[in-house]
């Protein structure tokens, strides 16, 4: 479905993405993982087109997307969401599912309900500011909003970052009944554990390389810990 092959990037004359190649396959979830610092967050925004790519490409479904447009690329499927809990604050709820309605492709207002399905939490709360929700209730209307545009492929950083762990274990069930159900998705995670319950594949970067890829079984070997640790 995504294939990445040869991807560099960075910020200015700062390279911080070196040859990075791997591909996620339909239905499957690919965990990226590293150090921080090592370019996760780099290597999400070069794929969706926040970053300008400086050598190599992004395919998604047999397409070249490598000079698409962010927005371009979101109405081929792809899904993203970037770290910081990202909503309007100044909106509701359901103002921020409405915008984000009415910029996707289908403007099919069912796929509003098929993602408060997916986080009942946020219905009580349709008409609340997304400013003065919770971290964790910004979050899973972040992920919300990425799931009205009805994707193919959904992109998460760090999900689970600065949030409750009541709210992580929603957050983490969400994701699962999401890639159960069929949706691939290529999760940027800091926790092991929780990248071992999730993932069928990962890879690891360092210092912008991809250093180890495999399958989640193989995440539990010394060198995997090794490449991990702070």
């Amino acid at each position: 479905m995504l294939s990445v092959k040869g991807l560099s990037s960075g910020y200015g004359r700062a390279r911080v993405l070196f040859d990075v190649s791997f591909d996620v396959e339909p239905g499957r979830l690919v965990c990226v993982m590293g150090r921080n610092g090592v370019g996760k967050t780099t290597l999400l925004n070069t794929v969706m087109g926040v970053l300008p790519a400086t050598a190599g490409t992004v395919t998604f479904e047999g397409k070249d997307v490598t000079r698409l447009r962010p927005h371009e690329r979101v109405r081929l499927g792809l899904g993203y969401v970037p770290q910081g809990h990202e909503t309007f604050p100044q909106l509701s709820v359901m103002g921020n599912l409405l915008v984000t309605l009415e910029a996707s492709p289908h403007k099919d207002h069912a796929a509003i309900e098929e993602a408060l399905e997916v986080f009942p939490r946020l219905k009580p709360l349709l008409k609340k500011r997304a400013g003065f929700l919770s971290g964790g209730q910004q979050q899973q209307l972040a992920m919300a909003r990425a799931l009205v545009t009805r994707p193919k492929l959904l992109i998460l950083d760090e999900p689970t970052e600065g949030i409750q762990p009541s709210i992580i274990l929603e957050i983490e069930e969400a994701i699962e009944g999401l890639h159960t159900s069929g949706l691939a998705v290529l999760l940027v995670e800091q926790y092991l554990d929780l990248a071992l319950r999730l993932a069928d594949r990962f890879i690891i970067l360092d210092a912008g390389h991809v250093v180890h890829s495999g399958t989640a079984e193989e995440l539990r070997g010394e060198e995997v810990h090794r490449l991990l640790a702070v």
